[in-house]
């Protein structure tokens, strides 16, 4: 295992993390890595000026990289479209295709970050086509992830919603914590409710539910999850509290 795989723990399912250790290696070293501080804007909606892609990384072995990405809706509204950890890779639409950036990516934690210019990507993807495999498995999983969420919000209550994606979050990025499962990743209240279409207040109204009913522990940006198939229960419509 190389030193970056001890630093970083790539998070299941991110790009870095479906590589073997030596085409990661060669990708990290495509481009240096630069510290993004939290609250830094990587990428903002509208800009056509970049043709970068970041690959993601953490700053301590004890914490994941984490970003957010946002849109801003027809509405004026800001819409959460996901969170990218250690191991992803963002920008890399606008930076293959030269296009104008169709979301805003901002630092949730501090985070190394390499950026890589477009074409110095695609030179790569053409070498070693496992990484042009596992950057296709990357998009299409975030295709099913906005997929799912299109139809929770058309079917299900924000009180579902929620508990359907604190178990996709615990799922893909938790780790074991001293009273259950940690989510992986540290959440506003407005954030969870920009994830699954609710408000602020709305989404406060659920957490507390869900922490009432033994599903979860809250504190300040952070959920345990203490019981797993109490949670798998109310995220099914006909067993709601």
């Amino acid at each position: 295992m190389s030193n970056n795989d001890v630093i970083d723990q790539w998070v299941a399912g991110t790009l870095l993390s479906r590589l073997d250790p030596s085409t990661r290696a060669a990708l990290l070293r495509v481009a240096p890595a630069k510290l993004h501080r939290k609250g830094d804007v990587l990428l903002a909606q509208g800009d056509d000026r970049g043709t970068h892609a970041f690959i993601l990384r953490a700053v301590s072995p004890d914490r994941s990289a984490c970003v957010k990405v946002t849109a801003r809706l027809p509405d004026g509204r800001e819409g959460l479209l996901g969170i990218r950890l250690s191991g992803d890779i963002v920008g890399e639409q606008g930076a293959l295709h030269r296009k104008a950036r169709t979301a805003t990516v901002v630092a949730c934690s501090d985070v190394w970050a390499h950026a890589v210019q477009g074409d110095v990507l695609m030179t790569f993807l053409a070498e070693h086509p496992t990484a042009w495999l596992a950057l296709n498995a990357t998009i299409t999983d975030r295709l099913e992830w906005a997929n799912e969420r299109r139809l929770d919000f058309a079917g299900y209550s924000v009180q579902v919603r929620l508990a359907r994606i604190l178990l996709l979050l615990s799922d893909r990025h938790g780790r074991p914590a001293a009273d259950g499962r940690a989510l992986g990743v540290a959440l506003s209240h407005e954030e969870l409710g920009m994830l699954i279409g609710a408000r602020k207040d709305t989404v406060y109204q659920a957490v507390s539910t869900l922490r009432h009913a033994g599903c979860i522990t809250s504190s300040y940006r952070n959920i345990v999850i203490v019981d797993e198939d109490a949670l798998r229960r109310a995220s099914e419509p006909e067993d709601e509290f």
